[in-house]
């Protein structure tokens, strides 16, 4: 999806060019995993003569903001303080980064 997102509207073997070096899957691998993309409405797809070229159907933002949600569901219960506090615990921070943590812990407790 990545390399669809910096780069709408390529082929197979573009995206399979553009992951070269990157990623250890081979040829057929990718062209299943753009299948599965296609059958979960990820992508769309035009056919231009006896190729397919490939966009998002969704943005980046949305996948994004949706994994977080599956993987806070899987690993932790669906409850996030666990996984904060586990992260601040174990991150190096310095004083602006704790700063705007606290400014963002304000600004969320300040909410209706």
């Amino acid at each position: 999806m990545k390399v669809l997102w910096g780069k709408p509207g390529l082929t197979a073997d573009e995206v399979v060019q553009a992951l070269q070096g990157k990623v250890t899957w081979n040829m057929r691998t990718i062209r299943t995993l753009i299948n599965r993309l296609l059958r979960k409405k990820a992508l769309k797809y035009r056919k231009e003569g006896r190729k397919y070229r490939y966009w998002p159907a969704v943005r980046e933002e949305h996948c994004v903001q949706e994994e977080r949600r599956s993987f806070i569901q899987r690993v932790y219960g669906g409850t996030i303080r666990p996984m904060l506090a586990a992260l601040i615990e174990d991150a190096p921070l310095s004083p602006a980064d704790i700063e705007e943590l606290k400014r963002v812990l304000d600004k969320k407790e300040s909410r209706p």
